[in-house]
């Protein structure tokens, strides 16, 4: 398994923001809240903070928010889904509307939420879901040997960090 040392992007590691006192409840009904979905990604893996990274760049309308794995939200949000939250190899998606989305879906919703010429990318969404799933499934076998492995959660960018929960 590699490792990487540090951040290449030279962000810090460390704690996430978190959303309070509301918890999950926070997250699934405030205002601040309801209107977007939210990405749950393994925040040491290399490959799903580059796409992270890629997301908060090519997300005009700042549709997004984002959660790792391996934090409070996450936990309780996917477990309150009756989905297994120790599964670090599987990107979902919570939708504005309750649903969660996983693996191959979850990457052609963020997709198609995309600006120009990204958005393309969605057309993905055509594949049987089996197929999409099966590629899906053999890139997360191998994110951490060949995109890395980091020691802790990134700390996001001043100017992204409202859009991070723990």
């Amino acid at each position: 398994m590699a490792s990487v040392e540090g951040d290449p992007a030279g962000r810090k590691r460390g704690k996430l923001p978190s959303l309070g006192e509301d918890g999950l409840k926070g997250l699934m009904f405030s205002d601040g809240y309801n209107h977007h979905p939210v990405i749950f990604y393994d925040g040491v893996c290399g490959l799903c903070d580059g796409l992270t990274q890629f997301v908060l760049k090519h997300d005009g309308k700042a549709t997004f928010r984002f959660a790792p794995l391996q934090g409070e939200v996450a936990r309780e949000a996917l477990a309150s889904k009756g989905t297994d939250p120790s599964d670090l190899g599987t990107i979902r998606v919570l939708t504005t509307g309750g649903g969660l989305m996983e693996r191959g879906e979850a990457v052609v919703y963020i997709l198609s939420r995309m600006e120009m010429p990204w958005r393309l990318l969605s057309i993905l969404g055509v594949l049987p879901r089996g197929l999409l799933d099966a590629g899906y499934r053999l890139v997360a076998q191998y994110r951490y040997k060949v995109f890395g492995q980091y020691a802790a959660c990134a700390v996001p960018d001043a100017r992204w960090r409202d859009r991070f929960i723990a």
